[in-house]
C-alpha cells in the first residue's frame, strides 16, 4: 500500500513532458496490483532485463503523413487539424481517410532489414500496432473487411501481406520478445461510433446501457478480434492494450482531465478477455493502459520519463521523431539524445519503448538507419552496463546515473553531459552505495588499466587519453 501511495503521489504531481503536444497522451493509473500467476511474474521479470525495444505505428494514414487516427477524433481538432485538400467537410474527410485502405501498397516492407537494424543496437523486443483507434487492422481479421489482406487493399496480393505475422515471425525469429499493441476502441466498427449518432469525442458515440445489444456486438467483436492475435500468430509476449477510456465506469479517475471526458459506461470485460489471452499465452503479459488492476501488468508512461525511480515495473514509450506515426521531414532526435535518455531510463528501473515509423513506402527513413548505427556501436561496448540490471542508490546525482548486476556484484557508473558533442573529462569523482566494496575498475571501451582511488563512499576515477574516443556517454564498471 506504501508503494502504491508514493507512486500515485508522484504520477499525480508530475508526469507528462508532452501532454500540451500529445492530446492522447495518458497519465498512468494510480495503483499497481502485482501479479501473482508465477508464469507471468517469470515473464515480467525478463522483461526487466530486455531495457530496450521498439515500437512502430504504421497504418494507412502513412500516405497523408498526418497523426495516427486521431485526425478522426472531434474533440482532438485542435492538435491533429485535418487538411483541406483531404476533405472540405467531416463526412468527406473520414470516407477519404477510409480510401486509403485501395491506395495502401507499402512494397518496400521488409522487417528482415528492420529486425538487422534493431538488434545490433541493441533492441530486444518490438510492439507492433495491429490496430490503432481507426480499426483499420494490421493483421487478417476474420471480424473486419477493413484490414491489409482485404482485397481492398493493394498490398493482400503481396506474399508478405499478413503484415503483423511477418513482423512478428521475423523479430521472433530473431530473438526478440514480441509484442501486440491492440485499440480496444474501435472508430471504424459501427458498434463502437454507431453512424446513427455522430461521434462528438473519443468515447462510445451511444450509450451502452441504453443499446445493450450493440455493446455486445462490440464486445464480442473486440474478443474475436484479439482470440485470434493470440491464436493465430506464434508466441506472442506481451498483449498491449491502448485506448484506455473503454474501462468499467468505477474505474476512472477523476483527477485525470482525459478520464473525465468518459461518461457512459464502457465495459469491455477485461475478465474475459484476460484469461482467453492466458489460455492462448500462458504466461503473456497484459497492458491494459491506465486500467488498475490485475490486468496492467506494468504501467506506461508517454513521452516522459518519471524523475525518481519507480519500485514496480514500467515502461517509457518515446518517439524518435517527433510523431507517433510518419511525417515528411520528422525531427528525428540525436543518438546522443537517444542513449541519454535510455542511461536515464534504466537508472530509474524502467524500459525504454522507441517508436520508429514505417512511412507508405513500407521502409523507415535513412536517417533512422544512421540513428541505428550510430547507437550500435556505443552498445557493442557498454551493453553488459544495461541489460539484466536494476536500478541502485544513489541512482542518479550530477551527471552520474546508476545500475547494478541482479546478484549486486557489479556496480555501472554512466557520465553524461547532455551537450551536443559529449567530452569525457580527464577525472571522474562519483559516490559508490554504502557498504559496496571496489575490488577492480574498467571504463568500458578502454583497453588501459585506470588508475582510481577511494575515499569513504567516494571513488576518484583518473580517465586515459583513451578517453577521447568516447562517446555520448563513459560508463565505468566496478566489480566487488
Amino acid at each position: 500500500m506504501l508503494i502504491q501511495q508514493k507512486t500515485k503521489t508522484f504520477f499525480l504531481a508530475s508526469f507528462f513532458l508532452s501532454a500540451t503536444f500529445f492530446s492522447q497522451a495518458h497519465n498512468v493509473s494510480k495503483g499497481y496490483e502485482k501479479p501473482t500467476d508465477p508464469l507471468v511474474v517469470k515473464n515480467l521479470e525478463d522483461w526487466q532485463d530486455l531495457k530496450f525495444g521498439l515500437f512502430m505505428h504504421w497504418g494507412t494514414y502513412s500516405q497523408w503523413g498526418v497523426v495516427e487516427s486521431w485526425s478522426l477524433c472531434p474533440e482532438d481538432e485542435s492538435w491533429t487539424q485535418r487538411k483541406s485538400e483531404h476533405g472540405k467537410t467531416y463526412n468527406e474527410y473520414v470516407k477519404n481517410y477510409e480510401n486509403l485502405q485501395t491506395t495502401f501498397n507499402p512494397t518496400q516492407f521488409n522487417p528482415q532489414k528492420w529486425a538487422d537494424a534493431t538488434k545490433k543496437a541493441g533492441m530486444k523486443y518490438v510492439v507492433f500496432t495491429t490496430k490503432h483507434h481507426d480499426g483499420f487492422a494490421m493483421f487478417d481479421t476474420r471480424e473486419s473487411d477493413y484490414k491489409i489482406t482485404s482485397p481492398k487493399t493493394p498490398f493482400s496480393r503481396n506474399p508478405k501481406a499478413d503484415i503483423a505475422k511477418e513482423i512478428f515471425n521475423t523479430f521472433r525469429k530473431d530473438g526478440f520478445k514480441i509484442g501486440a499493441y491492440f485499440s480496444k476502441p474501435d472508430w471504424h466498427s459501427n458498434d463502437y461510433w454507431w453512424s446513427y449518432f455522430p461521434p462528438k469525442d473519443r468515447n462510445v458515440n451511444y450509450d451502452p446501457k441504453k443499446y445493450p445489444e450493440r455493446w455486445e456486438n462490440f464486445k464480442t467483436f473486440t474478443f474475436n478480434q484479439l482470440n485470434e492475435l493470440t491464436s493465430n500468430y506464434g508466441k506472442i509476449d506481451i498483449l498491449w492494450l491502448d485506448g484506455g477510456w473503454v474501462r468499467p465506469f468505477n474505474t476512472i479517475d477523476p483527477h485525470v482531465e482525459w478520464q473525465r471526458t468518459i461518461k457512459v459506461e464502457q465495459d469491455i470485460d477485461m475478465d474475459k478477455i484476460g484469461n482467453m489471452a492466458r489460455k492462448n499465452q500462458p504466461g503473456i503479459i497484459i497492458v491494459d493502459r491506465t486500467v488498475p488492476g490485475r490486468w496492467e501488468n506494468y504501467i506506461t508512461p508517454e513521452q516522459a520519463v518519471p524523475e525518481q525511480p519507480l519500485s514496480i515495473p514500467w515502461e517509457s514509450c518515446i518517439t524518435m521523431g517527433d510523431s507517433f506515426s510518419y511525417v515528411p521531414n520528422d525531427h528525428y532526435k540525436s543518438s546522443q539524445k537517444i542513449i541519454e535518455t535510455l542511461i536515464k531510463i534504466i537508472s530509474r528501473g524502467g524500459n525504454y519503448l522507441m517508436n520508429i515509423a514505417p512511412g507508405p513506402n513500407g521502409d523507415y527513413d535513412a536517417v533512422v538507419y544512421e540513428r541505428l548505427k550510430e547507437i550500435s556501436g556505443w552498445m557493442e561496448k557498454n551493453q553488459s552496463a544495461v541489460f539484466a540490471t536494476r536500478s541502485v542508490a544513489p541512482y542518479h546525482e550530477g551527471d552520474f546515473y546508476y545500475t547494478k548486476s541482479k546478484d549486486g556484484k557489479m556496480l555501472n557508473i554512466f557520465h553524461i553531459q547532455e551537450k551536443s558533442d559529449y567530452s569525457s573529462p580527464s577525472d571522474l569523482n562519483f559516490t559508490i552505495p554504502e557498504n559496496f566494496k571496489p575490488k577492480s575498475i574498467k571504463i568500458l571501451g578502454i583497453s588501459s588499466k585506470i588508475k582510481w582511488k577511494q575515499q569513504g563512499n567516494r571513488i576518484d576515477v583518473q580517465v586515459p587519453d583513451e578517453r577521447k574516443q568516447l562517446k555520448y556517454a563513459t560508463v565505468i564498471q566496478i566489480i566487488q
